[in-house]
């Protein structure tokens, strides 16, 4: 049975408790289904329990930091600016600082304090939070709006419908990828979902010696057959698989489906990046001059972190004990081009338990972007990480979430008042 002004939100992460609290802000009777037993599963373990809730730039910044579907973000970002979205919390009680790279945390650096202040207002906002609601179907109801039928629960009648059923990385969270079904039984197209933001695997033997190594200020390049196609400065960690940290989750995006296309991935990395490869010759000249007498060994110890040493020598194929009085002019070319290129094979990705963000998802041409309704179902608004929007790290996609979900409460709640 349909309850006047009522607006039924499906999922209680980020995006499905912002558009509740806007809607119920706005005069609507909201309901929340929630298939888990606690709200804001995944919003607790974000940013490492730190919860990177947003990035403090400018618009146009931010939709540089959004390959998927950026610009889709104009009329959400608008709506809910980095600086108003850090303005709600800190009415909420949660005080922010800001950190490198315009990465923005509650002070206290705990997430749960961000999914306190929320459930906090939800209550305070009367908002009625069903937990244990694992929904099954969506469809019209008889007389208007919604029926929503949900597992060993009543069918729940709204006015109008939110979906904000996440993607489907961290399935543990309740990222399961539930609204992708719903949304394709209401006649959506759905662009195939992929992980994204995710370690790269790599089958090349020695790559569980390098176990643990960080680098810090290199550069890394995505090669996919043969063509260089994106690259990113900053740091990267070798782990016993592969590849992860900053720069290779970003580059990770387009990896993804490259890999999944069976083509040719690599990542390239220049150790040295403040030096062009003459300059690092010219350097390296003296260094031999200057340590002729001892082992090559010597020279790799204080240009390399000592895990990468071994490694290093055996592909540049020369016996680390020698001195370095014997060191040819072509090889320690090649030592000069291993420095400004060390290729890592690329053969593989993370499992979706590693993913921190989804790509992909329902077709945002079929979702007005001013309104988050679907273009095909009248009532029904679409938000979060289920949108065909993805954005590095940096706080962007809990951003994307925050902002779409205010925009589809907003108007959701604007609906069913008139």
């Amino acid at each position: 049975m349909t309850t006047k002004n009522t607006v039924c939100v499906i999922g209680a992460g980020p995006s499905g408790m912002m558009a509740a609290i806007t809607a119920a802000r706005c005069g609507a009777s909201v309901v929340v289904l929630e298939k888990k037993r606690r709200p804001g599963m995944k919003l607790r373990i974000t940013g490492k329990g730190r919860c990177n809730f947003t990035n403090a730039c400018d618009k146009s910044v931010f939709i540089e930091n959004v390959p998927g579907n950026g610009r889709f973000l104009h009329s959400a970002l608008a709506a809910l600016s980095p600086e108003s979205l850090i303005s709600f919390f800190e009415e909420l009680g949660v005080r922010s600082v800001v950190e490198r790279g315009g990465r923005v945390f509650p002070a206290s650096g705990l997430s749960n304090e961000i999914v306190s202040a929320l459930m906090l207002e939800l209550q305070r906002c009367g908002v009625d939070l069903r937990l244990g609601w694992k929904v099954t179907s969506l469809s019209a109801g008889e007389h208007g709006g919604f029926r929503i039928s949900s597992v060993n629960r009543p069918d729940t009648g709204c006015d109008c419908a939110v979906l904000a059923t996440g993607g489907i990385t961290y399935p543990q969270t309740g990222s399961t990828g539930d609204g992708y079904a719903l949304l394709k039984a209401a006649g959506h197209r759905i662009v195939d979902p992929r992980p994204s933001l995710v370690p790269l695997h790599s089958d090349a033997p020695w790559i569980p010696r390098l176990q643990g190594l960080s680098l810090r200020n290199v550069n890394a390049a995505l090669t996919v057959d043969g063509e260089r196609v994106e690259e990113q400065f900053g740091e990267m960690l070798f782990t016993d698989a592969g590849l992860s940290g900053p720069i290779i989750l970003t580059l990770s995006r387009a990896a993804v489906r490259s890999i999944d296309e069976g083509k040719r991935v690599w990542v390239s990395i220049d150790l040295k990046p403040a030096l062009d490869k003459e300059t690092l010759d010219e350097r390296l000249v003296r260094d031999l001059a200057e340590w002729s007498r001892k082992s090559v060994k010597a020279v790799l110890t204080g240009a390399l972190p000592r895990l990468l040493v071994r490694v290093f020598a055996e592909r540049w194929a020369v016996d680390v004990d020698r001195r370095c009085a014997q060191v040819t002019r072509d090889e320690r070319k090649r030592m000069v081009d291993l420095l400004k290129d060390f290729t890592v094979p690329i053969s593989g990705y993370g499992a979706l338990e590693e993913a921190v963000v989804t790509q992909g998802g329902v077709d945002v041409r079929e979702i007005d972007p001013t309104s988050m309704e679907s273009r095909l179902v009248k009532g029904l608004y679409v938000c979060g990480e289920v949108l065909d929007v993805d954005g590095y790290t940096g706080g962007f996609n809990l951003h994307i979430a925050f902002a779409t979900g205010f925009v589809a409460g907003r108007s959701a709640a604007l609906r069913v008042s008139t």
